[in-house]
């Protein structure tokens, strides 16, 4: 197992407690692209070296598929 791999993932305790910091609800991990998403506010919050990064500064808008 290399030290990659562990960086990229998310302990399944911690997300199973955090939400959504401005609607307070719940977060989807993406692993490919190594966010926590968060589809009621359209937000994707980044994880770097395993932590996410939960300040809505440093989120990426989603874009809307309809």
């Amino acid at each position: 197992m290399s030290d990659e791999d562990d960086d990229q993932e998310i302990d399944r305790k911690l997300l199973d407690i955090l939400v959504c910091p401005l609607t307070k609800g719940p977060l989807r991990y993406d692993r490919d692209a190594a966010e926590l998403v968060s589809e009621k506010a359209k937000l994707a919050y980044p994880v770097r070296d395993g932590i996410p990064i939960m300040l809505p500064s440093e989120a990426r808008q989603l874009e809307d598929e309809g």
